[in-house]
């Protein structure tokens, strides 16, 4: 399993672009997402183009001071009933919801293990761009590579978070108000957005 460190991606000298820009845009790049101000409201590309067939199967957080698993989910494997067809949203799988107790704001540093499988075409430079806000104010963003991944391969990675101290104020406002914390993760290969998902975070304890 390969272990990646995130780097602290910094805005400084990145031009300010706004969702509406980058909708219009053929291409959309790491630097374009980096002089977002505040989250989306829409995913800023589609399913399909996720042309590598990039899969996440499996999604570990742990806390890296204790070992504590924090949240784990694993993926169904598709159940290929013929015949019957359904409406099937196309952005299902794209948005998680986390519920955390508050003593979660307070960790320094978590692992995420993610654990996923590629297509037949190979993957060059696979990166992923996640910026954390509360409300519309930037908590963090991070970065981290992937590297190179081989067709038809099954990939596990651990990135590790190192979370930014929060003031007491913005942890007991991101306590008080459950889902206003959210999160946008970019996913490019060759510099080029392929894939796009969301999050929102409660940090109450409770749904």
């Amino acid at each position: 399993m390969k272990v990646k460190k995130g780097c602290n991606t910094t805005d400084v000298g990145v031009p300010v672009t706004t969702e509406e820009e980058l909708l219009a845009n053929t291409i959309i790049t790491p630097e374009d997402v980096l002089g977002l101000q505040k989250i989306t409201e829409n995913y800023l590309c589609s399913p399909e183009d996720n042309i590598y067939s990039i899969d996440f199967t499996r999604f570990k957080i742990r806390d890296m001071e204790t070992g504590t698993v924090l949240f784990e989910i694993t993926k169904p494997p598709a159940s290929d009933k013929g015949g019957e067809k359904r409406d099937i949203d196309p952005n299902a799988g794209r948005f998680v919801r986390y519920q955390f107790t508050p003593a979660f704001l307070r960790l320094r540093q978590v692992g995420a293990t993610v654990e996923f499988t590629v297509g037949d075409i190979p993957i060059n430079n696979f990166r992923m761009i996640e910026r954390h806000y509360f409300r519309d104010q930037l908590l963090k963003s991070f970065d981290f590579e992937f590297g190179f991944c081989i067709p038809s391969s099954k990939n596990t990675c651990e990135h590790i978070y190192e979370f930014p101290p929060l003031s007491e104020d913005i942890m007991r406002e991101m306590i008080l108000h459950p889902y206003e914390t959210q999160s946008d993760s970019f996913y490019f290969v060759d510099n080029k957005l392929v894939m796009h998902n969301k999050a929102d975070y409660s940090y109450s304890g409770g749904p």
